[in-house]
C-alpha cells in the first residue's frame, strides 16, 4: 500500500483554497459555493450504483427488512438525521429506516471522536441491531476506512444483509479489501476547502445521497402518488391541512368533502382518495389498497376508478 493511497483525498491541502485565510467574507463565500458545487457534481457520478442499493432497499422493506445507516462523527449525524426525517415524511415506522452513530446519542450534541476507532464496537452495534438477512446496512464515512463502521460492514455481511458503503476515497481498493461491500457509492468531492474538515463538501455530498436512497425508495415502494406525499400521518395542522388538499385534488372533491372522506378513512389520505374515486366503502378501499401493497396507482386502478389527472395546477 502506498502513502498516497492511504492518504484520503478530503485530508490533502485543496489549491483552490489557498491563501483563504487572507480574504475577505465574500472572497471566502465565493470559493466555499463553487467547491460546493463539486459535492452536486460527485452525487451524479454515483448514480447508478446509488439505483442498484435503491432497488435492494426496496426489497428490503417488502421483506419487512429495514434499512440500517451506520457511521461515525458527521456520517453518523447525517445518518440519524435522514433515519429521523423518514417517518413525518411518509407516515412509516421509527424502526423501518434507523441511523447508528459511533458513541451513541451522546455523539450527535456532542464530538466522541475516539467511538470512531474501534471494529468490535461497529460490530456490537450491528448485533445489538439484530441484523439480518432481511435489512441493508449502508455504511457511512468520507475516508472509507472508519474503524467502527468496518466492524459494522463485516458483521453485516457475515448476517447475510446486503451492504453498503458511501465513502469519498477514489483509491480506497488501494487500503483495504472491499469485498464485504455489495454496493460502493463513491462521492469524489476531492479536497475540503478546509483540509480534513469533512462536514463540509463530504457531508453535503452524503446529505444530498442519503435523500436519494430514501426518497426513492419510498416512491418505488408506493409511499409517494405522482409527486405528492400520499403516505403522510396528519398528526398537526399543517399535515391535516396537506392531507385534505391531497385528498381534494386527487379525489376530484370539494374541501368539505375531503375533510369528510379523511374522518372516515380515519387520516389515511390513500383509503380517503380511493373512497372519493371508486365511491367504496372504507373497508373496500383498505381492501384494496393491501391487495396491491398500497400502491395508490394500481389501487385506483383496480378498484375501477379513473387515475386524476392532475395536469400543472399548483393548487
Amino acid at each position: 500500500m502506498s502513502e498516497a493511497a492511504s492518504f484520503p483525498p478530503t485530508e490533502e491541502r485543496n489549491p483552490a483554497s489557498s491563501g483563504i485565510d487572507a480574504l475577505d467574507a465574500r472572497a471566502i463565500l465565493d470559493i466555499i459555493h463553487r467547491e460546493d458545487l463539486r459535492a452536486w457534481e460527485a452525487c451524479g457520478s454515483a448514480l447508478e450504483a446509488l439505483a442498484a442499493l435503491v432497488d435492494d432497499v426496496v426489497e428490503a422493506f417488502r421483506a419487512s427488512g429495514r434499512l440500517i445507516y451506520v457511521g461515525a462523527g458527521t456520517s453518523g449525524r447525517l445518518g440519524v438525521l435522514d433515519a429521523s426525517e423518514c417517518p413525518p415524511t411518509f407516515g412509516v415506522s421509527r424502526r423501518l429506516v434507523h441511523g447508528i452513530i459511533a458513541g451513541g446519542d451522546r455523539a450527535l450534541r456532542e464530538s466522541v471522536e475516539e467511538a470512531e476507532d474501534s471494529l468490535e464496537q461497529g460490530a456490537l452495534a450491528v448485533r445489538e441491531a439484530e441484523v439480518d438477512g432481511r435489512d441493508v446496512v449502508c455504511a457511512i464515512a468520507a475516508s472509507g476506512t472508519t474503524p467502527f463502521v468496518w466492524g459494522a460492514i463485516e458483521e453485516a455481511a457475515r448476517r447475510r444483509a446486503a451492504t453498503a458503503l458511501v465513502h469519498c476515497h477514489p483509491r480506497l481498493a488501494e487500503v483495504r479489501a472491499t469485498a464485504a461491500v455489495k454496493h460502493l457509492i463513491l462521492l469524489p468531492v476531492g479536497p475540503e476547502v478546509v483540509a480534513g474538515s469533512t462536514r463540509m463538501k463530504s457531508g453535503t455530498a452524503t446529505k444530498m445521497v442519503l435523500n436519494q436512497i430514501t426518497t426513492a425508495a419510498m416512491i418505488r415502494w408506493g409511499k409517494v402518488y405522482d409527486n405528492l406525499m400520499v403516505d403522510v400521518k396528519p398528526t398537526n395542522a399543517k399535515l391535516r391541512r396537506r392531507a385534505a388538499r391531497m385528498v381534494s385534488r386527487l379525489a376530484s372533491v370539494e374541501a368539505a368533502a375531503a375533510e369528510d372522506l379523511l374522518r372516515r378513512a380515519g387520516g389515511d389520505v390513500k383509503t380517503a382518495v380511493v373512497m372519493g374515486r371508486a365511491g367504496v366503502s372504507p373497508e373496500r378501499a383498505r381492501e384494496v389498497l393491501a391487495r396491491r401493497q398500497g400502491l395508490l396507482r394500481a389501487a385506483l386502478l383496480d378498484a375501477g376508478a379513473a387515475l386524476p389527472d392532475l395536469g400543472d395546477r399548483d393548487d
